[in-house]
């Protein structure tokens, strides 16, 4: 199976979120290292809030404060976040049935009904999956559940995709000289504009083969009050991942390079609905998302490549 490849010669490699240095001991080991998250059920977790709002169980009282304060300030939240999982698990049906096999999930947060691996071993028996997060709490709970052939946890950061590409927990089970699926759902909104979240994306396509996909979305500024904007963003700066929403234009911006599949760049439920499933009104908590041909060009070279 290959994707497009890329027209023309490639681009210079960008230098943005190189690591030339080793991966750090808990990217290597799977051990979480030092410097990470603190688990603290008194501070409220954006993983936990997450959680809140799709009816999960894995949260705590300040959690579910904050996540009723977004209800409070977005009264169908509940019904945007909904419309976000079930585009993630018809996107990640869909890339599956198209003999994609080879699945990252990064920011994948706390598991839930319906992981990306049921969805896409529902299809292919075979297809591998990891899924990286840094949030401590996300890492345990994976690792006890998320106990699969073809699954691993790793611990990892999104802000260096180096690191997370490098480590033998990924590589063990994902050949990355092969196109894969990368999965950057509802995640790169927790990426703040200072620590440049299009140099992510262009990072990945400097590292993953020629036909290789991204699976995005992100909160969405495009017709929300501006005081609703402003109560959510105050709420999620007292968690340990600040929330920066954008606009339309600014999210495709993060894709530069990549070329969207049909339909676009789509509020969730408008990508491939199923035909018998009746959209949720979402009022003006907005997900938009799609998915990209990275146009890779960092397959890695064959041992008798000079």
């Amino acid at each position: 199976m290959t994707g497009p490849q890329p027209a023309g010669p490639p681009p210079a490699r960008p230098d943005a979120l190189t690591s030339a240095a080793p991966a750090s001991e808990g990217a290597s080991s799977g051990r979480i290292p030092a410097g990470s998250p603190v688990f603290d059920p008194t501070v409220p977790n954006a993983a936990r809030i997450y959680d809140y709002l799709l009816g999960g169980k894995d949260h705590f009282p300040p959690d579910r404060d904050a996540g009723g304060r977004l209800v409070d300030t977005m009264p169908l939240i509940k019904a945007s976040v909904r419309a976000n999982r079930e585009f993630l698990i018809r996107a990640a049906g869909d890339l599956a049935g198209r003999g994609y096999d080879a699945f990252i999930d990064l920011g994948s947060g706390l598991p839930t009904q319906r992981n990306v691996h049921q969805v896409v071993q529902a299809v292919n028996p075979d297809a591998r999956v990891v899924y990286v997060d840094h949030d401590p709490t996300v890492i345990a709970h994976g690792r006890a559940i998320l106990n699969a052939p073809g699954v691993a946890m790793l611990h990892g950061d999104l802000r260096q995709p180096d690191r997370i590409l490098d480590s033998p927990i990924l590589t063990e089970l994902i050949d990355l000289g092969r196109p894969v699926v990368v999965v950057a759902v509802a995640v790169l909104h927790f990426v703040g504009d200072h620590e440049d979240p299009g140099a992510i994306v262009a990072r990945l396509r400097a590292r993953l083969a020629p036909g290789s996909r991204i699976v995005i979305s992100h909160a969405c500024l495009d017709g929300m009050a501006p005081e609703a904007v402003a109560k959510g963003v105050a709420i999620y700066r007292n968690t340990a991942t600040p929330i920066t929403p954008r606009s339309r234009a600014e999210i495709s911006a993060l894709l530069a390079g990549c070329e969207l599949e049909e339909p676009g760049l789509v509020e969730v439920s408008d990508w491939k609905p199923e035909p018998d499933q009746p959209h949720e009104d979402i009022g003006d908590a907005r997900f938009v998302g799609g998915v990209a041909d990275l146009h890779a060009y960092g397959a890695p070279k064959s041992p008798a490549d000079p």
